[in-house]
């Protein structure tokens, strides 16, 4: 793989303004969207920015035919901070959506999301901008 000459990353949290929860898998056990305590990745945000530019691997094909542009991906921070769920909800092209999940699929674990103390599974919204310079 060619080394990768530009990384941009920018976090984005994007959560729907609702009081009540939203379940996806299974109403005893629901995925917050707007929770009290949001999750955190150890460290905070600078140390997530880090980890994503030290871990990516720019795809070698990808790179030769200069294919660039923000993948968004989708995950769950579960009650023991592990990541879980993970999909891509805007794809650029399947070589650097394959990446982007890889990158997260491999975090590690997370300070979990808080509702009236306890943890709860949170849903979760990163962009991960790849750019050939």
């Amino acid at each position: 793989m060619k080394k990768l000459l530009f990384f941009t990353f920018a976090l984005l949290i994007t959560f729907v303004s609702s009081a009540t929860s939203r379940n996806y898998y299974d109403e005893s056990d629901p995925v917050y969207r707007d929770e009290e305590q949001k999750p955190e990745f150890p460290g905070g945000d600078k140390e997530l920015f880090k980890y994503v530019q030290a871990t990516i691997k720019y795809p070698t094909e990808a790179y030769e035919q200069k294919i660039e542009g923000r993948v968004i991906v989708q995950f769950v921070v579960e009650k023991d901070g592990s990541i879980s769920n993970v999909k891509v909800v805007r794809k650029i092209h399947p070589l650097l959506d394959e990446e982007a999940v890889r990158v997260i699929e491999n975090m590690p674990k997370w300070e979990p999301g808080r509702q009236r103390g306890k943890a709860v599974r949170v849903q979760y919204i990163v962009p991960v901008s790849f750019k050939v310079q």
